[in-house]
């Protein structure tokens, strides 16, 4: 076998500098069998699922226990707690290498070779052309959640020298209530020493209400919430029948986020898979199985088929596109004679289906 790299993207011109020219052959690769040629690959459809989901945590305060007794709020949380929840799902389709479709573009003495750009695990992209492989989208970015205020940081030096927690905690709650009633005067132009102007009293609220919310947040506790991007492939497979499939995607847990298959504590989420249109039944007769025979060193391209894709959980469709799938598609030839020195012609085949994307 004869292969060389000139870059990351695209193999080598073979055979520029042989005069005479015949058609170029293309056969099935065998390992250990086929010595000479360009081997290449035609893609199978893989699915990157992308779930957007909003993570929520919720954390108690340092004094959740005497919120009641020194702020009357009841509604306060006690105990950590986490909660997932799925705000999108979106779904690329992308190629990788079908091990059941290697191909060998064979080189032989009077043999013009083509120009043959493949990806670096060896897919099809062009013959007799230059051509570079598409990058994958970039998975949207996530949101970390807001830094967590610091109540302490707020407390005067007769709180942080309090003799106990329920000290500490009343303490805090006088200093609430005082800051409040400094801002209900600030509103109400009866405060002792009254701003300048309207930019001067933003401030000085602002200030104050940064005050209240980290020394309340010692009480009512916090809520911080982020958003989480997670990702994973999945495989169609090959042998999806007019009447579609339905597989489990995944699990979605809404207190740990995505879990294993095998793990009960998450909700399924469903995948279903329909081919769309009617797809031409294969047949042959004796002049087809004739032409056929003369086309088998041609160049082996995908015809993929369109499906409409469903992802669904018990509660509600997160997801409905139609996708096309090279697995569920056929096999086809273009002829070798489009490829001989009387006919130069250029490929471009769709890295993500393996199909013809245009022929010059």
């Amino acid at each position: 076998m004869i292969m060389k790299r000139l870059n990351t993207f695209v193999c080598c011109l073979f055979g520029l500098l042989l005069p005479c020219a015949a058609q170029t052959e293309v056969a099935p690769f065998r390992p250990g069998v086929t010595l000479e040629g360009v081997n290449y690959f035609l893609p199978k459809t893989i699915f990157e699922i992308v779930l957007t989901t909003e993570k929520t945590v919720t954390k108690p305060g340092e004094f959740a226990a005497y919120a009641d007794r020194f702020l009357r709020r009841k509604d306060v949380p006690t105990e950590e707690s986490t909660q997932w929840t799925i705000k999108n799902v979106s779904l690329l389709a992308y190629g990788v290498p079908d091990s059941s479709k290697a191909y060998t573009i064979q080189l032989k003495p009077k043999t013009s070779a083509p120009l043959v750009s493949l990806t670096d695990d060896g897919l099809l992209l062009g013959v007799n052309k230059q051509v570079l492989p598409e990058a994958i989208p970039a998975l949207p970015k996530g949101a970390p959640a807001p830094k967590p205020v610091n109540g302490h940081d707020f407390m005067t030096r007769e709180i942080l020298t309090a003799g106990s927690t329920a000290k500490m905690a009343q303490l805090t709650a006088e200093e609430i209530y005082d800051l409040r009633e400094s801002r209900n005067a600030l509103i109400r132009g009866e405060a002792d020493n009254m701003p300048k102007d309207g930019a001067q009293l933003k401030l000085m609220l602002d200030n104050i209400d940064q005050q209240i919310t980290a020394l309340e947040s010692l009480f009512k506790g916090q809520t911080l919430t982020s958003t989480e991007i997670l990702s994973f492939d999945f495989e169609p497979a090959d042998d999806i029948d007019e009447n579609g499939t339905k597989q489990m995607l995944c699990r979605f847990s809404h207190r740990l986020g995505l879990v294993d298959n095998d793990d009960l504590s998450g909700e399924p989420l469903w995948i279903t898979i329909k081919p769309l249109g009617t797809f031409p039944e294969s047949y042959e007769d004796e002049a087809v199985s004739k032409k056929k025979s003369k086309m088998e060193q041609g160049l082996f391209v995908n015809q993929p088929r369109r499906a409409q894709v469903n992802i669904v959980s018990a509660a509600q469709t997160l997801l409905t596109t139609e996708v096309p799938i090279a697995q569920i598609g056929t096999t086809e030839i273009l002829s070798s004679v489009l490829f001989n020195k009387k006919m130069e012609t250029r490929v471009t085949i769709h890295q993500q289906t393996g199909s013809v994307k245009e022929i010059e």
